[in-house]
């Protein structure tokens, strides 16, 4: 990443935080709505070490490194009977993790090709805005009125708490490459 040193350690620490947070999901068991939660589980955190690895010490291993990855979950993504969407949407950021890794440098730092940068900011904007907006309104789980709408509460709405947070980081890291 190429912008000031603070939202570069900002960026990281929320990365961690969110890969804790998914660590502490598999080891309680708690699991996603999803019957593979778990592995689900496991590619955030993975995704978040990786995401604060490569902030804090960029360099084209983490490309590699992030290419097996997408590898794997794009695979287990065509098993039968998996949970589809979110191995692709995982898939996808490992993907993003290694054109970031792999892009040449250019000048003023990283710069792969613009269309594929634009899309992949398009992608993850608009994931990072759907994922916000579930925080809202959410039935599962106690709930508190907060302003116009209702926020719940719980491991449920941490998780996607932790899922917008990730997003909002990967677009960041995206749009100053």
């Amino acid at each position: 990443m190429h912008g000031p040193v603070l939202v570069s350690w900002l960026l990281a620490a929320l990365a961690v935080a969110s890969s804790a947070f998914g660590l502490y999901r598999l080891r309680v068991g708690l699991g996603d709505c999803d019957p593979a939660g778990q592995g689900s589980d496991a590619a955030e955190a993975l995704m978040g070490l990786g995401m604060a690895g490569m902030v804090l010490r960029p360099g084209i291993v983490w490309g590699w490194l992030f290419a097996l990855l997408a590898l794997a979950l794009l695979l287990g993504a065509l098993a039968p009977g998996a949970p589809r969407a979110h191995r692709l949407h995982h898939g996808v950021g490992a993907l993003a993790m290694t054109y970031m890794g792999l892009a040449p440098a250019g000048h003023h730092g990283s710069m792969g090709p613009p269309a594929v940068t634009g899309a992949l900011l398009v992608y993850f904007g608009g994931y990072a805005l759907w994922t916000g907006s579930r925080l809202l309104s959410v039935p599962d789980g106690p709930v508190g009125p907060v302003g116009v709408g209702r926020i719940a509460v719980g491991p449920a709405a941490v998780s996607r708490a932790c899922r917008t947070a990730m997003g909002v980081g990967m677009f960041a890291m995206l749009l100053t490459m």
